[in-house]
């Protein structure tokens, strides 16, 4: 009997360690990977399971959406232009079986799929795409790296290039090319008016021209207009029709005197 005691707390005590070693939880977010004598079992969790201990081996793999920051790459573009660009790669897993059996480490593998697939896309985009095109280039980066990862159990949701580093001189070129184009821009737009402004003021001449009124009223709105400026100078327009008048006078008097003249010449 001195011995069975012993023997029974040493039972109980290895039945609790045997148990405690035994029991596992997994979180919401989480799944566990049974291995069992080195061969993959399943996924299972969330909640609580047992496994038997020293035969079977548990691989925790987190199932939330990670934000992966891919440091910036130099690159040369399809139009020769060193520019530095750095992104966001944001993905999960789908399969945690795939995600700890195809690849020794994921994550890492996706950082470097993520900075390798970077650098040839910019390498093969010019320069004015990457600066205006971004969302088709984030679309071709998303889909090559999904495409790579999609062995691994990995799935790619979203690329983001969140900046693209030039150096001074780009920056400068890249500056006076902009204001060549808004001077351009500025003296189409101001062609543009200026006959705009011309056919309007050819449509009003042909119009005052029909109605010989139009323009005397003219006039005198011009005059008032001045007047409210409250000038000290006030000017009286005198309508052209009238000047027409006598210049079509005078026009015809030199012309007649002119023929005159050599009339009288011939007859002397």
């Amino acid at each position: 009997m001195e011995f069975i005691f012993p023997i029974l707390c040493v039972l109980f005590v290895g039945f609790v360690v045997i148990l405690v070693a035994s029991i596992r939880i997994v979180q919401e977010y989480e799944r566990g990977v049974i291995f069992r004598l080195g061969r993959v079992q399943g996924a299972k969790g969330p909640g609580l399971f047992f496994i038997i201990p020293i035969i079977d081996k548990m691989v925790k793999v987190d199932l939330r959406t990670v934000t992966l920051d891919v440091p910036a790459q130099e690159a040369i573009t399809g139009d020769n232009v060193t520019v530095k660009v750095n992104a966001v790669v944001y993905f999960r897993v789908i399969d945690p079986v795939m995600a700890i059996v195809k690849v020794e480490d994921y994550r890492r593998a996706t950082w470097q799929i993520a900075q390798t697939s970077l650098r040839n896309v910019i390498g093969q985009s010019m320069m004015d795409q990457i600066l205006q095109d971004r969302e088709q280039i984030n679309d071709t980066l998303q889909h090559i790296i999904d495409e790579a990862t999609e062995p691994w159990g990995v799935k790619v949701s979203i690329v983001e290039i969140k900046d693209v580093e030039l150096n001074s001189t780009m920056v400068r070129a890249m500056a006076r090319q902009a204001e060549a184009e808004r001077e351009r821009r500025a003296k189409i737009i101001q062609a543009e008016g200026d006959f705009q402004a011309a056919q309007k003021l050819s449509e009003a001449a042909r119009i005052m021209n029909t109605e010989p009124g139009a323009m005397t009223l003219r006039y005198l709105q011009t005059l008032v207009e001045i007047g409210v400026e409250q000038n000290t100078t006030t000017i009286f327009p005198i309508p052209i029709d009238i000047i027409s008048e006598f210049i079509s006078t005078k026009a015809k008097a030199d012309a007649r005197a002119g023929l005159e003249k050599p009339a009288a010449e011939d007859s002397e």
